[in-house]
């Protein structure tokens, strides 16, 4: 597949396994899983089609265990990914763009649609995902401070670190 073909892919994967698996008529488990014959059929595509996706896809979205598939986080379905709680690295970084800068600074970052607020551990993720909508603008995140207070941190399987949400008092623009 050429690169657009995986990130097309991709897209739909996502929306099926982290947003909308009723509209493919595919039911998550409680922790997400889906039999992957279902999702190859449901996405009218290839096992090997799916599994170039999984093995490609530069964010490492996807896990496939045995016949099962799921998306590592990101959910906007409830879903218990059944992450353990971990002690997070001292400072984590989040990437918004400009225009929700000041919302943010007000409210902290919140999880919006999705079940946790997604932070990384350096810069150039960061940047990268605040550029998605617009000028990028780097949060960093008190990380040690807030587990220290009881917020309690865990990682997706690539490395996303997981919150519910961060405070604004945690929070200073680099």
């Amino acid at each position: 597949m050429t690169e657009d073909e995986v990130i097309k892919l991709s897209k739909r994967m996502s929306r099926c396994l982290r947003h909308d698996p009723g509209r493919y008529g595919l039911a998550l488990d409680a922790a997400g899983w889906v039999d992957l014959g279902g999702l190859v059929r449901a996405l009218r595509t290839s096992r090997e089609a799916v599994l170039e996706v999984v093995e490609r896809n530069n964010k490492r979205r996807f896990t496939v265990r045995g016949d099962r598939i799921r998306a590592d986080q990101g959910h906007s379905v409830a879903v218990e990914l059944g992450l353990a709680q971990v002690e997070p690295p001292g400072v984590l970084f989040h990437g918004t763009n400009a225009k929700a800068l000041p919302d943010v600074l007000v409210e902290g970052l919140r999880p919006m649609n999705r079940h946790a607020v997604h932070l990384s551990t350096d810069l150039a993720t960061a940047t990268q995902v605040g550029a998605r909508r617009g000028r990028p603008v780097v949060l960093e995140v008190d990380a040690a401070r807030m587990h220290a207070e009881g917020h309690a941190f865990s990682v997706s399987e690539n490395g996303v670190w997981l919150v519910a949400a961060v405070p604004p008092d945690y929070l200073r623009q680099r």
